[in-house]
């Protein structure tokens, strides 16, 4: 059975967060870079119910847990 494949927009959708281009460029650009020693669940710009997405994605590595790595890459580079 094939794991789904989620895109970018769709985590800010389960985010409820704005989940066009432009609204992901401009919060990865506000929020970024974390410090090399912060897990993405722990940035201050999530709420308690974001972080836990977030948290359970990786852990369990979920069918989540791709699109996650891929926005704590963002989140981690160097603008």
């Amino acid at each position: 059975m094939e794991q789904p494949v989620h895109h970018f927009s769709e985590l800010f959708e389960q985010l409820g967060l704005p989940s066009d281009a432009a609204s992901i460029e401009r919060f990865i650009s506000r929020n970024s870079p974390l410090p090399p020693n912060m897990s993405l669940s722990e940035a201050p710009c999530w709420n308690e119910g974001q972080a836990e997405l977030l948290r359970e994605a990786v852990q369990e590595d979920a069918d989540w847990a791709e699109v996650v790595d891929h926005l704590d890459a963002s989140m981690h580079k160097q603008q």
